[in-house]
């Protein structure tokens, strides 16, 4: 589904992102760990082609396609889907008429909002006055009516309640396909900082993102636990 091949990053002149390889199959599910600033969001922003990301080299190849150099629409309607950490405020645009621009065939927006008890935003501008919790079941909606091939989620539990991670977790597996043993279409890269997603949402594959390159991959429960007992500084360690 998605390779990153040696991807190095700069935004206006400054390196963020160094020699970048990750590889996630068809079907499956990566946690990306990694302290604040460590270029997590650079990551999937870079994969989106959103912002002034400058690739000074690597590739990031889609579907076995390079799309290192194509625009951020393009990526979208090829089925790459992003929900952001702090999402813009968008006056003047409706919810609704957001999901009618994004909507696949097949998804029916009110049906969707239903599930996710968000109805009544529907004629509200996008974001305009919506809690953490709000924001967020906006962006799941969102992703769930485009109905990417690739999700990448930036923090989906950061600034949400309890009930709020229910239904956003809960949405997120659906994404994914989760109920399905077999034959899964939906692959996604997960940022999370508390790990607390783990909770509602399976990982395959968990790994580290250090001094602005992915240091180790492996089982993300293990990664997690790692970094609650000893912090990054074992990852630090493990790299020297």
């Amino acid at each position: 589904m998605l390779e990153v091949q040696n991807l190095t990053v700069s935004v206006e002149g400054k390196r963020i992102l160094e020699n970048v390889s990750l590889s996630i199959d068809k079907g499956e599910t990566y946690m990306l760990f990694g302290e604040n600033g460590s270029g997590k969001t650079s990551l999937i922003m870079s994969i989106m082609g959103i912002g002034n990301y400058q690739v000074e080299s690597g590739k990031i190849i889609y579907k076995g396609e390079d799309i290192t150099e194509w625009p951020s629409y393009e990526r979208a309607k090829h089925g790459i889907g992003i929900m952001f950490q702090r999402p813009p405020t968008i006056r003047g645009l409706k919810l609704k008429q957001m999901l009618e621009m994004v909507k696949r065939d097949g998804k029916d927006p009110l049906e969707l909002a239903e599930e996710l008890n968000f109805t009544d935003f529907l004629d509200r501008d996008i974001n305009l006055g919506f809690s953490g919790g709000e924001i967020k079941r906006a962006e799941i909606l969102q992703l769930m009516t485009q109905d990417p091939d690739l999700v990448l989620l930036d923090e989906p539990e950061s600034g949400v309640d309890i009930v709020n991670m229910g239904l956003i977790g809960n949405s997120i597996r659906e994404l994914l396909q989760k109920d399905l043993h077999r034959k899964r279409e939906k692959s996604g890269l997960i940022i999370t900082h508390s790990g607390y997603i783990l909770d509602y949402v399976e990982a395959d594959k968990g790994c580290v993102l250090v001094n602005n390159t992915i240091w180790c991959t492996g089982n993300p429960h293990e990664i997690m636990d790692g970094i609650r007992s000893h912090g990054y500084e074992e990852c630090l360690t493990c790299q020297r």
